[in-house]
């Protein structure tokens, strides 16, 4: 949590420093909530494992945030991985289940906010995919905003069942 606390800061203090120089002046910097903000929320947790999100907004009125996610096997120290949970097939699991989610996503006109693959969106998920568990074992991988569909669609979250 320090640690993005003071990332949050080192990114404030650049942006003040850019504010100033392109003619800001600090009156006008001190009428700004610039603000780092650390929350984070228990997804689920056993005698055994915990995984939760650690929320970290920073800027003004905290427009911007950043989500990481940790699952933690706490008899063995270690992170949990979806691996772990989905065994060797893991990766085509995953694709799989997204792709329909993706698929299903369509409506009647055509529409999804989802962004095709040449545009940037969806194509494989790899050892560095978000992903929480929920309370009932089932990993929910997880897309930042705007990262594979348009913005309206926020966050966007995928259950994977076996």
């Amino acid at each position: 949590v320090d640690a993005k606390i003071a990332e949050g800061e080192k990114i404030i203090a650049d942006y003040k420093e850019a504010f100033l120089a392109t003619g800001g002046t600090e009156e006008e910097w001190e009428q700004r909530q610039m603000d780092v903000i650390v929350d984070y929320e228990i997804k689920s947790q056993t005698d055994t494992t915990v995984s939760f999100v650690v929320d970290l907004f920073q800027g003004s009125f905290n427009a911007y945030n950043q989500q990481y996610f940790y699952n933690l096997d706490l008899e063995n120290d270690r992170d949990i991985t979806l691996k772990d949970l989905l065994g060797e097939d893991w990766v085509n699991i995953c694709n799989t289940a997204i792709q329909a989610q993706i698929d299903a996503s369509v409506d009647e006109d055509g529409f999804t906010y989802f962004f095709s693959a040449d545009q940037g969106g969806f194509t494989t998920v790899d050892e560095n995919t978000s992903f929480y568990i929920r309370d009932d074992g089932v990993p929910v991988v997880v897309f930042p905003r705007y990262s594979i569909a348009a913005g309206a669609a926020g966050a966007v979250e995928f259950p994977i069942e076996k």
